[in-house]
This record gives C-alpha cells, sequence and structure tokens, in this order.
C-alpha cells in the first residue's frame, strides 16, 4: 500500500467517523441538504464523483491524479450533472406517480409516502426505470463528452472553459462501447436497482444517497472510459 492510499483511507474513515460520531453532525448536513439543495449538490457530486474516477484511475494506473487528467475541470462538471441530477430526480418523483395514477395503478399520486411496502417499491421502482430510461443516457453522453474535451484540452481549466468540438467528439466515440456497456449492462443491472433503493429513502437523504453512488458512477464511466480510447483528431 502506498503513502497515498494511506491518506486518502484516512481521509474516507476521518469523514465517516466525523458524520457519525459528532452529534449533530448528520442532521446539519441534512438541513444544510434540504435548504440549498442545488449547491449541495453540487458539492456530493464535484467531490464523490471525482473521487471515483480517481479511484479508477489508481486501479489502472497506481496514481490518484496525472498531468493531463483535470481534476479541477472534473470537478466543475460532476458538480454541473449533480444539479441536473437533482433537478432530474424531483421531475421524475413528482411525475411518475401522476402516470402511474392516470393507469389506475396508484389510487393516489402519494405512492412514496403512503400505502404499503410493496406499493412504495413498485413506485420506487417505476421512478427509477423511468429516470434510468429517458435521463441517465444524456446524462453519460454529455459526460463522455465533456470528459473528451478535458483530455483533449491538457486537462487545463482554461482549456476545459474553450468551446467543444460537439459534433467531432460525437463523432469520435465509440458508440459500441457506450451501448453495449454502459447502457445496456449498467443501468438495467446496477442503476435501476440501486435508485429503487434511492428513491424508497426519505426525500432529505435521496441526494446523499445518489451522491454516494456518484462514487460508482464515476468508476463505472472512467472505466468505459479506458475501454473506449480517445482516437486523434483529423
Amino acid at each position: 500500500m502506498k503513502r497515498s492510499d494511506i491518506i486518502v483511507a484516512a481521509a474516507v474513515v476521518g469523514v465517516l467517523a466525523f458524520m457519525g460520531l459528532v452529534p449533530g453532525a448528520l442532521d446539519i448536513f441534512a438541513s444544510l441538504s434540504r435548504r440549498y439543495g442545488y449547491g449541495m449538490s453540487f458539492v456530493k457530486f464535484a467531490i464523490l464523483a471525482t473521487f471515483g474516477e480517481c479511484l479508477a484511475l489508481r486501479l489502472t494506473t497506481g496514481r490518484y491524479s496525472k498531468p493531463g487528467f483535470g481534476l479541477l475541470p472534473k470537478m466543475i462538471v460532476w458538480g454541473g450533472l449533480g444539479m441536473c441530477i437533482n433537478a432530474a430526480f424531483t421531475i421524475f418523483t413528482a411525475g411518475t406517480p401522476h402516470v402511474l395514477a392516470s393507469f389506475g395503478l396508484l389510487p393516489s399520486v402519494d405512492g412514496l409516502s403512503s400505502g404499503s411496502l410493496g406499493t412504495k417499491a413498485a413506485t420506487a421502482f417505476t421512478i427509477s426505470c423511468f429516470t434510468n430510461i429517458i435521463f441517465a443516457p444524456w446524462m453519460m453522453t454529455l459526460h463522455k463528452i465533456t470528459d473528451t474535451h478535458i483530455h483533449d484540452t491538457g486537462g487545463t481549466l482554461a482549456g476545459a472553459l474553450s468551446p467543444v468540438d460537439m459534433a467531432g467528439i460525437l463523432q469520435r466515440m465509440d458508440w459500441g462501447v457506450m451501448w453495449g456497456f454502459v447502457f445496456k449492462k449498467t443501468i438495467p443491472f446496477f442503476w435501476i436497482p440501486a435508485h429503487t433503493i434511492t428513491f424508497m429513502l426519505p426525500a432529505e437523504f435521496r441526494i446523499l444517497f445518489a451522491a454516494l453512488l456518484g462514487i460508482a458512477l464515476g468508476l463505472i464511466l472512467a472505466f468505459a472510459g479506458s475501454k473506449t480510447p480517445v482516437r486523434a483528431r483529423a
């Protein structure tokens, strides 16, 4: 184990110990998440999803960062995506029960807060399906575009803020891997079950749990990136 591994492990344990052992820490965190939902979503995903990418880099190269990795640009992108995920959760959590009720599949639109455990689980599963089928592919594709742009511009903040060659990057992407691995495998076998659990949690803890899953998201998308090497621009 390298010194960097010890430092990272100690930091993770320290944060978990602080949240779990310091009286009121978790309550303050939950209160901030309710009052400043989008700002806290930015912070959670900027830290946790980027940490997932750093872990993936550690597993593949032995380092948590390297020249051109673009740590700060990645954190900004993940923070923005975290805010989009928060908005998507709001939209699909509010809208899906109305769809189910319109088909007579729910007695009311309060499927997550009333009824039996089975009703709550079925509602949460349907919300997760809608979220991951309608929203997730667009979000994952956008991440791949921004990640490639960060790679192309040397991982610098100034480069990341330069105009994005959307059409060029889309043409260079390996859609076989995006479909065959990211969409076809991770969405039905990981994300839909994981977010079913997410939507069964109290509202103030959903984004926190989703942000923790952001570590897995960073790992998955970084792994997909390692399977889809960026082709040189013509």
